[in-house]
């Protein structure tokens, strides 16, 4: 008798993410049937009591119009599942004698067939799908129906997770975005990523279901400081290669723009040189659009002609002004392409929510199709709410699509760190208030990845999001599947957890896995006992050796050697410290057993712990250049305070032992 379980995206996040149990494939052995982990976790799943193994021939039937990336994304799942063979058909047979895959959209005859057989019903969201596999005679059946072709290149990247063990088990998941736009801008300051760079992110967006990149570096002259001039041929050459991996990978590349700085906001000429800056993109295939006027000064005109036309400058006539030029090019956008075309902005006032004559006359003069991003309750915001979100569309007179200034690391209190804590803070229920979030990503792009694979998450099912296991999810991705590298990068992570504001309170703790285990040693030590102050010398040296050993385990194995290039000061810097923890345990184990050894211990961690402090950040590679930060008032107080937890006898002569 089959078990039929109805699973949410949280029920979906149970599994621990550093190993899944495979399921037998013998339907007899298959009961329980294993939960499969899937990010972003699916809004239903409804599990059966078999499992189905591809094995090594399939038979594969793409429904007419199937898009050829998506069917070649397929296949190469196939073959990385161990699929030897793959045979092509056009229709099903009446029984199946091996595994069959039929991949479409669901107003496609054979798929709608597919459901039928699988019995289960099509996701009639945009972007949604249904993914479904059951076992049938002597074969089996996996059908994959997007709503449309978004929602089936969606449909794929589950079936990837999935094919990734040895057996799938007979689901069906009814899958679908909560958010309309989910992805990242690149809106930093400091070095914009390299073209290569930008092609693995949208390589690595597709992977999470996001569908949106907004180009926006600050750093681009020919988007900002000489706005009004032509991109270098080779450049364009360039941005065009982008647009069409963007495409590839399902993903709205859109072009953003900041001419606030010297735009004239009446004049027809600026307008002008806006769209034909447009135009320059349109040949390049991209459709969708951005004019950015945040970090400008609005008290004052860049010309004459706006004093005359919109009267003395200020915050209200700023928000005329600027409404004036939007609405002119939301206008064009429609012309040129169709009336659902929505020209993107970010206000000068760009954070918080409160009332002010800026935001009231884009309220009233802003075209309503026009979308308006906000940063939340500040620039840097420690956490958003469903009423802050409610307040800012009250404000603005829209729902906002937030641009998340996190995992960006290109502000003063910044400096040194690499942000990589789990993507936290944001309430469930935020789809139902934001027209969708992007992250605003750090100068590195692919330690990046950790935070914004939680952003994607929580865009996709902000009901079911699970920051932790999300976490986790982004070390298994970066390290490919690999456990120990995964075990490794986490480590590494948590070294990286304190996220800092504008503020002087960061809004997460810093290195909380390390800081409990140092808070157990210390508690081991001051308990007296000698069995306990032992076994809580022996746990830190356990940990030292795999702080230590973390760095060349990531940068022999992460799958792209990007990050362990981006983050490599860091790396270097915690090897020392690992190093000099290694030492704070022997000179604790020295010291315990009495040996007047245990000062020398001390005295090269702290030198050790000197050198690893001083180690500074690629020159230019981000914003503020600085000493790298590692688990800082956590790992190094500790090492600071160990000579005081036991009593050590007076330093001797002699080498110092090896630890």
């Amino acid at each position: 008798m089959k078990q039929r379980h109805s699973l949410s995206g949280a029920d979906l996040f149970s599994m621990t993410m550093l190993g899944l149990t495979a399921i037998a494939s013998n339907p007899a052995m298959a009961e329980p049937v294993t939960r499969p982990a899937i990010f972003p976790g699916p809004v239903s799943v409804v599990l059966g009591g078999d499992a189905i193994t591809l094995g090594r021939s399939v038979v594969l039937i793409a429904a007419p119009g199937t898009d050829a990336e998506t069917l070649a994304q397929v296949r190469r799942i196939l073959g990385m599942a161990g699929v030897e063979r793959i045979d092509v058909a056009s229709r099903l047979p009446a029984k199946l004698d091996r595994p069959h895959i039929v991949i479409g959209t669901g107003d496609a005859r054979i798929v709608r067939d597919a459901l039928t057989r699988s019995k289960a019903p099509q996701d009639g969201h945009r972007e949604g799908y249904t993914l479904a596999t059951v076992a049938a005679g002597a074969g089996s059946l996996v059908t994959l129906a997007g709503h449309d072709a978004d929602g089936l290149f969606h449909a794929v990247q589950t079936l990837r997770q999935l094919a990734e063990h040895t057996a799938i088990p007979a689901l069906v998941i009814q899958d679908h975005p909560a958010m309309a736009m989910r992805g990242t801008i690149e809106g930093f300051y400091g070095a914009p990523w390299s073209m290569a760079d930008r092609a693995k992110h949208l390589d690595f967006l597709a992977r999470t279901k996001a569908n949106t990149y907004i180009y926006s570096p600050k750093d681009d002259p020919y988007a900002r400081d000489r706005w009004r001039e032509a991109y270098p041929a080779a450049t364009l050459t360039a941005l065009g290669a982008l647009a069409a991996t963007a495409k590839r990978n399902h993903v709205d590349f859109v072009y953003a723009i900041s001419p606030g700085p010297s735009v004239c906001f009446s004049d027809p000429a600026d307008a002008q040189a806006l769209m034909r800056k447009f135009d320059a993109m349109r040949a390049l295939g991209i459709r969708s659009f951005y004019v950015a006027l945040d970090d400008i000064e609005y008290t004052k005109w860049n010309c004459e002609r706006d004093k005359t036309t919109f009267g003395a400058s200020g915050a209200e006539a700023a928000g005329i002004a600027q409404s004036y030029l939007l609405n002119i090019v939301q206008a064009d956008l429609v012309a040129r392409h169709d009336a659902s075309s929505a020209l993107i902005m970010v206000p000068t006032e760009y954070y918080d929510a409160k009332e002010s004559p800026y935001k009231a006359a884009l309220r009233k003069h802003l075209d309503p199709r026009i979308v308006v991003q906000w940063t939340g309750t500040d620039v840097v915001p420690p956490a958003i709410s469903v009423p802050d979100a409610r307040a800012a569309t009250k404000a603005f007179g829209r729902k906002t699509l937030l641009w998340d200034n996190y995992p960006v690391n290109d502000y003063a209190t910044s400096t040194g760190r690499l942000l990589m804590a789990p993507y936290a803070r944001r309430e469930a229920g935020l789809s139902a208030e934001l027209a969708g979030i992007v992250s605003n990503p750090m100068n590195q792009e692919a330690p990046s990845r950790v935070a914004v694979m939680g952003v994607t998450a929580f865009a996709w099912n902000d009901k079911d999001y699970d920051a932790d296991l999300t976490w986790h999810a982004a070390a298994r991705d970066l390290a490919w599947g690999d456990e120990r590298v995964t075990a490794a990068l986490l480590t590494f992570f948590d070294t990286q957890h304190l996220a800092p504001t504008f503020g002087s309170q960061p809004w997460q703790e810093q290195a909380p896995r390390l800081k409990a285990t140092l808070d157990q040693v210390r508690e081991a030590i001051a308990e007296g006992d000698d069995k306990a102050r032992g076994e809580g010398i022996a746990e830190l040296t356990r940990t030292a050796d795999a702080f230590t050993a973390a760095p060349d385990i990531i940068r022999a194995g992460v799958a792209d050697a990007g990050f362990a290039e981006q983050a490599r000061p860091w790396l270097d810097a915690m090897q020392r410290w690992g190093r000099a923890l290694q030492l704070t345990a022997a000179g604790l184990a020295a010291a315990d057993q009495g040996s007047a050894a245990a000062p020398r211990f001390f005295a090269d961690a702290s030198r050790l712990a000197a050198e690893a402090a001083a180690i500074r950040s690629i020159p230019g590679a981000t914003r503020f250049d600085g000493p790298i930060k590692i688990a800082d008032g956590v790992l190094d107080r500790f090492v600071a305070d160990a000579p005081t937890l036991i009593a050590v006898s007076a330093p001797t002569t002699g080498p110092t032992p090896a630890p």
